[in-house]
């Protein structure tokens, strides 16, 4: 089999696994809960506030404003808390965990299959030269 045809197989074989992860529901969970997070107003009005709250901070460092900066940086805390603990970031982040674990596993099982072969065919060549 030329080189060719050995990267046209694996294009195929990868195409059907790239198919068979956007079916598998873990992917489809995180994917909707993504775009939950990502179109929700209220969660992209609080990173705006928290982004408007960054600027005002380097600001007020500059111009040495310490007391104001104290400030800013309490309500950058309770701004990020408010948008860490939404419900939907926290059940976004479970489903990326989930999606990430699976990706892991398939990765750790394709690079575990390839070293199998790569090592069965180093004794096939081995033997060959003896």
């Amino acid at each position: 089999m030329t080189y060719l045809e050995k990267e046209t197989q694996v294009q195929q074989q990868f195409a059907k696994l790239n198919h068979l992860l956007q079916e598998n529901e873990v992917i489809i969970a995180y994917k909707e809960i993504a775009e939950k997070v990502f179109n929700h107003e209220g969660l992209k009005q609080l990173e705006e506030q928290i982004k408007t709250c960054q600027k005002q901070l380097v600001q007020y460092e500059h111009y040495g404003k310490y007391q104001a900066k104290e400030q800013v940086l309490a309500e950058i805390d309770q701004l990020q808390a408010q948008y860490e603990n939404h419900p939907l970031v926290i059940a976004y982040r479970k489903r990326l965990i989930e999606a990430n674990d699976l990706l892991q596993y398939v990765t750790n099982r394709i690079q575990h299959e390839v070293n199998q072969q790569i090592e069965q065919e180093g004794k096939g060549n081995d033997a060959a030269k003896d």
